[in-house]
This record gives structure tokens, C-alpha cells and sequence, in this order.
């Protein structure tokens, strides 16, 4: 039976009852399969699952949808029950910053914060390690798992891992797809059937990515040729985030919009050497 609790008192009391290794999966709710996922992976590699519910108002700019995220909390409970999670942790956002988010100590980002996702939406990734190393603090983990469908946010998080010396084990959970490709995100349920269609040209560009010696052509031509997507950024990208390579191994990611929907995804590439 998975315990649910909103309070640090009422969490610390149920963490300290876990047994063995401990895997937390940080998630902002509205579960779907690919947090299942990463819930399966957690349990793999660990004698007990957390799982975090909480959308952090930290990482929304004014302008941006905190009001309309969706939030499930019923639905989310039911499939982390279904997945055998033995701890939920829902807290409000008076319990994560009772002195208000004015005057907040947070944990900076540094140069890869300012990139692609950080370049678009300024202070996002402060927001993120913030949250993530107070969830981090809180639960105590041994590991913690983080799907690679937010490339860029996983790999900041194992940054600050590393640099912070938190002796957590990152674990990465390959990108979950719907039967039409489209990488599986919360935000999908706001497309409409036009928008999805054209949501559908990020898939199609990674695929042409990878069977290309030059991915970044390949996946630009098909996004441009869109009329109904918004490109942000197309990129590829070192694994690490640092510039590409000249040849090899590689990471495309993009972000777009179809409608008001915003999308990010990205894949594995080989620049020079096509998969």
C-alpha cells in the first residue's frame, strides 16, 4: 500500500521506515506512462520507491502556464498504487517555501542554465535545482531517476549531483513515445488534432536526424517546412551538453510550439557516421 503524506514532519517519519536502497522519482504530477517508467526503472534499482508530486512555481515565468498545469492529484495517487510506490510525497507550496519565494536561496544554475531551454526561458533551471536538491535533502536517496525526454534538465542534475557532492546515483530513463511518435508529455492533452499533426514533425525530424551524417540539416529542413510549428531551437549538442563534435556521438534537441503547446525533445545522433 503506497503512504501518501504532505508535510517534511509526516515525510521524514515514513522515510525513516523504508527499507534498503532508496530510488526517488521527482515528477509535477499529471502521471502518465512515461513516468511509469521511470516508477519500473526506480524499482529495478532500488529496494523502495518515493515518489515527489509538485509543481514548482519556481521554474514559471509570469508569462507562462502555472494556472493551468494540469494537476491530477486522484489519478496520480491511483497509478503510483498501481505501480507499487511506497511513499508519495504531495506537498503544498507553503510547506516547500513557507517564508514566500522573495529573498530564496537557490541553487544557481551556472553556464549550461543559459542555453537552449535556459536561453528561452531565463531562470528556469535555478527553479529546477532548487526544488530538485530541496526534494533531494528531503528524501534522501540513494538514486533518483529522470527521464531523458528533458536531455538538458537531466544532465543539470547530474551536474549539480557531482558538484555538490550529494552521492546520488542519476539514473536516466529513455524518452517514453505515443503510438504516433510524439515523445509523451503532459502538455499534450492542450493540443488540438490540427496542432497534434503538426506536433508530429518533431518526431519525423529526429528520425531524419538519425539516418543523417549532418543531423542538424536533416532535422531543421522538416521543422521549417512546418507552417504549423513555432521552432525555438533546434540544436545538436555534446552529451554533456558542451559544443558538438566534429564526428560522433551526439544529442539533438528542440523545442516548438504548435498552438500555444509548447514540445522539447531529443534523441541520440552521429555527426559524419548516421546511425
Amino acid at each position: 500500500m503506497t503512504v501518501v503524506v504532505h508535510t517534511k514532519t509526516e515525510l521524514a517519519k515514513a522515510r525513516a521506515a523504508l527499507p534498503g536502497r532508496v530510488a526517488v522519482v521527482p515528477t509535477m504530477g499529471a502521471l502518465h506512462d512515461g513516468h511509469r517508467a521511470n516508477f519500473k526503472r526506480a524499482k529495478e534499482i532500488a529496494d523502495s520507491v518515493i515518489v515527489t508530486v509538485f509543481v514548482n512555481p519556481l521554474q514559471f515565468r509570469p508569462n507562462e502556464d502555472l494556472d493551468k498545469y494540469p494537476r491530477t492529484l486522484d489519478a496520480d495517487l491511483a497509478m503510483c498504487e498501481a505501480e507499487g510506490v511506497d511513499l508519495v510525497f504531495a506537498p503544498s507550496v507553503n510547506e516547500m517555501y513557507p517564508d514566500g519565494r522573495e529573498g530564496l536561496t537557490t541553487v544557481h544554475a551556472g553556464p549550461d542554465g543559459e542555453i537552449l531551454e535556459g536561453a528561452s526561458r531565463p531562470g528556469f533551471f535555478t527553479g529546477v535545482l532548487t526544488v530538485v536538491s530541496k526534494l533531494f535533502h528531503l528524501t534522501r536517496p540513494d538514486a533518483a531517476c529522470f527521464g531523458e525526454k528533458d536531455f538538458q534538465q537531466l544532465a543539470m542534475v547530474r551536474r549539480m549531483v557531482r558538484d555538490l557532492d550529494l552521492g546520488i546515483d542519476v539514473e536516466a530513463v529513455p524518452t517514453d513515445r505515443e503510438d504516433d511518435g510524439l515523445a509523451r508529455s503532459s502538455r499534450n492533452v492542450f493540443l488540438s488534432e490540427a496542432e497534434r499533426a503538426a506536433a508530429l514533425a518533431i518526431p519525423r525530424a529526429i528520425e531524419a536526424a538519425q539516418a543523417s551524417p549532418d543531423p542538424l540539416a536533416a532535422a531543421g529542413a522538416i521543422l521549417e517546412a512546418e507552417p504549423g510549428l513555432d521552432v525555438d531551437y533546434v540544436a545538436v549538442r555534446a552529451n554533456d551538453l558542451g559544443e558538438a563534435p566534429d564526428r560522433g556521438p551526439a544529442r539533438l534537441l528542440i523545442a516548438a510550439k504548435a498552438g500555444t503547446t509548447r514540445l522539447i525533445d531529443n534523441a541520440p545522433v552521429s555527426i559524419g557516421d548516421p546511425r
